[in-house]
């Protein structure tokens, strides 16, 4: 006799979590998490910031971009939360007036620590390019690194990877160059 099939997981049951916890569903289930730590939260903010100005505002590059921390994606039954996401404006023109967002974006970025390196890579990657998403980044503050991926046909391929003091043009935002010391500085 088999095991009783588990009930799949609803946007009810994610809305029941501690707001300390970020809480997503992914194939049915349930997935928690802190927070980020500070370290893990400095090189999110920085990357934000950075990528703002020329992308978002138009400051010192081509604008066109909506580059937004921690949305909430609903990409048909998943609801996932990246640190980072872009979306062309040309393909959202205006923010929506849910407290989520139904269109799939241009570009994620996951920050990776120990606690949840498997969960962004091995879970959320797949979803993401499932979804159509056309690049991801995964930015790893302990070793000091970023990967770039590319959807294509469905599957990511690595485009780049670009760490320590480098300052690098990292696709799709290769218009400007990013100086990555800034998101590794933890002022110790």
């Amino acid at each position: 006799m088999g095991t009783p099939a588990q009930a799949k997981a609803t946007y009810a049951d994610l809305l029941a979590v501690p707001d300390d916890l970020v809480a997503e569903l992914i194939e049915g289930s349930l997935y928690t998490h802190p927070r980020p730590s500070p370290q893990d939260a400095n090189s999110t903010s920085v990357l934000g910031a950075d990528l703002n100005g020329p992308f978002q505002r138009g400051k010192g590059g081509p604008g066109g971009w909506w580059i937004l921390f921690e949305p909430e994606l609903h990409l048909g039954d998943d609801v996932m939360v990246p640190d980072l996401a872009g979306w062309r404006r040309e393909r959202l023109p205006a923010l929506p007036d849910t407290a989520w967002f139904s269109v799939a974006p241009d570009w994620v970025c996951e920050t990776l620590s120990p606690s949840n390196a498997f969960h962004d890579r091995a879970r959320k990657l797949p979803r993401y390019a499932a979804a159509g998403i056309a690049w991801a980044w995964l930015v790893h503050p302990t070793e000091r690194y970023v990967e770039v991926f590319e959807n294509v046909g469905g599957s990511w391929v690595q485009r780049r990877v670009a760490g320590e003091d480098e300052e690098a043009a990292l696709p799709p935002f290769d218009a400007v160059t990013l100086k990555l010391t800034d998101l590794w500085d933890t002022g110790a």
